[in-house]
């Protein structure tokens, strides 16, 4: 069972992303501040659950939380300050959307640039250990997966219902046939 809180007082915004991996869309993350003794019998980490259950407990998630925000940084503006960078800021944003101001943010991960003056607790599998952080993920996914089941109508060549932009073997083998679309990330070296 996942835990309610890092702290006993303190606001908490968990944060995380989603996309960081893919060849083609953006990146995306969410922020979400959840009550303190929020409890969910399945909710964990995105990857771990179904495309069912994440859409069940997204509906569930922007029910019960006290506040929540998605945002994302474009493949154009990933190509320019790396995906590293982007993902920072697309955590920014969702922060910056919040419409209540946390004390504490709870980062999946190992990294994260300060965000104002708030402190920050980075947790390796963070999205495996805190309810806000699984919260965050689950947003983050429902969003940009659906975001690239719309664009593979645009672009069906390229399996991106499926895949989501991913660099599998058969989005790659896309690329080397059609080309890149303007979805791709250049920078990165699948795409060249």
């Amino acid at each position: 069972m996942l835990k309610s809180a890092f702290t006993a007082d303190l606001v908490e915004a968990g944060c995380d992303e989603v996309g960081r991996g893919c060849l083609a869309g953006p990146v995306v993350a969410a922020a979400v501040i959840l009550p303190k003794a929020f409890t969910h019998p399945i909710l964990t980490d995105s990857k771990r659950l179904s495309a069912e259950q994440r859409s069940q407990l997204a509906v569930e998630i922007k029910q019960q939380a006290l506040a929540y925000a998605v945002a994302e940084v474009s493949n154009q503006q990933i190509d320019e300050i790396n995906i590293l960078n982007a993902s920072f800021l697309a955590m920014h944003r969702a922060l910056d959307a919040l419409t209540l101001p946390p004390q504490l943010v709870l980062v999946d991960g190992n990294r994260f640039q300060p965000y104002s003056s708030i402190p920050h607790q980075c947790i390796v599998k963070g999205d495996q250990q805190y309810f806000s952080i699984a919260a965050a993920s689950v947003l983050a996914k429902t969003y940009r997966d659906t975001l690239m089941q719309h664009l593979a109508q645009e672009y069906p060549q390229y399996g991106w219902e499926r895949n989501v932009g991913y660099p599998t073997p058969a989005h790659r083998k896309a690329i080397q046939q059609y080309s890149i679309t303007p979805w791709h990330r250049r920078s990165f070296a699948g795409c060249k």
